[in-house]
């Protein structure tokens, strides 16, 4: 997966603006590149887990073509998905999974399946 320079600088921002709990959104992709990345509003309010609330809008992107990866940070722990991402994965089991890491300012992406977790490639672009 490819992330342009000016989606991580908003997967970044969000995540630093909603610091001390955890941002999430979705990343629009086509073709395997983040086109754009669509804020979420996390229903939880808490550092150590997400409730993704987006326009439900959104989720119809899928249906032009487009893939939905979803987002969210953490604040200090790594940018690898914790036991609770793992048990509460629901339909987002095989998809494009992204964690920005606010203390180290990194960005992973994994896919998760099954109770495995897969490393998923990510590439910067300017």
């Amino acid at each position: 997966m490819v992330v342009p320079a000016s989606v991580l600088l908003e997967l970044e921002e969000h995540a630093r603006e909603e610091a001390p709990n955890e941002a999430c959104g979705l990343v629009v992709l086509k073709g395997g590149v983040a086109e754009r990345y669509v804020r979420g509003r996390n229903a939880a309010a808490s550092p150590y887990r997400f409730e993704l609330a987006v326009d439900p809008e959104t989720w119809f992107l899928e249906d032009d073509g487009y893939e939905l990866a979803v987002f969210h940070s953490h604040v200090s722990s790594p940018p690898r998905p914790s036991r609770t991402d793992v048990e509460n994965i629901g339909l987002w089991a095989g998809r494009p999974y992204l964690i920005y890491t606010v203390r180290t300012d990194e960005l992973a992406g994994w896919t998760i399946m099954d109770g495995s977790i897969d490393p998923l490639p990510l590439t910067s672009k300017l």
